[in-house]
């Protein structure tokens, strides 16, 4: 007999853990609650969300609601043929009442991507980088009605490599995440796990983020500038305005920080590289931009079309 269970997410997070889901003959996800399609891209293209097009895919009923916290959603997730062992909620993007999460007999369970009480929030990916973190990770708990407060169930460490971006570390814990969740759902429904209270006063919080977070502040060092623009990539994207117009910072050089004497956040060339004075007066090196309204080119590219400060 398979354990019945309502899965909520939308973004491309959610996706390895469905899948993990649904090719495990343990579980039968019976529905999957996820976002309305919503546009996207410079052309805003109507789209669905990664989850619904798996979900369909795979012939699995899928619901979208734009209000969860309507009576109209509750009756429809209480009734009585939606009776099931849990929810399973990955990256859903809404808040989900308490009397909601009280519908399935064992609870509701959530896969996050950092080690709780580190990072709760919905840019925990980018935070763990930008902060300057050694290591996170996935944490799989015991949803409650507040953010990432839960009861762990297990956790799940990864290194941070000091090149690595948010895409690709998103990447990494996506999977770690689906690749531990269904060992861990199945012991903790057949009351095997038992779930461990979060110290509370360790928690750590970050926000959802937006185009506005990624204009980089040139007063920091240039450290924690790296380090944001590896967080950001590819989302939300660092940026800077000079001459009056926005420059996307797609990649900075890694770890080759010098002292360089000029204003701070002004673009100079120096021996064939595109440097940044930062706040400690130590620069960066820019590798890749894109100016506004042009393609993504390298520094090269760059320094062959205009004419700099040296």
């Amino acid at each position: 007999m398979s354990y019945k269970i309502i899965f909520f997410g939308t973004s491309e997070f959610s996706v390895p853990s469905l899948k993990a889901l649904l090719d495990d003959d343990r579980f039968e996800v019976v529905a999957v609650i996820t976002k309305p399609d919503a546009p996207i891209g410079r052309h805003q293209v109507v789209t669905p969300p990664p989850v619904k097009v798996l979900a369909q895919e795979h012939q699995v009923p899928v619901l979208q609601f734009d209000k969860i916290k309507t009576d109209e959603t509750f009756e429809k997730l209480s009734a009585s043929d939606n009776r099931v062992d849990a929810f399973v909620v990955v990256s859903y993007g809404k808040i989900i009442p308490q009397r909601i999460l009280d519908l399935p007999k064992h609870g509701v369970i959530n896969v996050h991507g950092s080690l709780l009480p580190l990072w709760r929030g919905a840019s925990c990916v980018q935070a763990a980088i930008a902060a300057g973190d050694k290591k996170t990770g996935v944490t799989i708990m015991q949803m409650d009605a507040e953010m990432d407060h839960g009861n762990i169930l297990t956790q799940k460490e990864v290194l941070i490599s000091q090149t690595e971006t948010g895409g690709e570390l998103h990447d990494r814990l996506a999977e770690l995440g689906a690749q531990t969740l269904p060992d861990v759902l199945s012991d903790y429904l057949a009351g095997k796990l038992k779930g461990q209270p979060q110290n509370h006063e360790q928690a750590t919080y970050c926000k959802l983020l937006s185009r506005d977070d990624g204009k980089i502040d040139w007063t920091k060092s240039a450290e924690e500038i790296e380090r944001l623009v590896r967080a950001y990539h590819p989302w939300p994207g660092t940026w800077t305005e000079w001459d009056g117009k926005r420059v996307k910072i797609i990649k900075i050089a890694n770890g080759k920080y010098k002292e360089l004497i000029g204003e701070i956040g002004i673009l100079v060339m120096q021996d064939d590289r595109l440097l940044v004075v930062c706040g400690d007066g130590h620069a960066v090196e820019i590798l890749e931009l894109q100016p506004e309204g042009k393609r993504v080119m390298t520094s090269q590219e760059y320094i062959a079309g205009h004419k700099l400060i040296s």
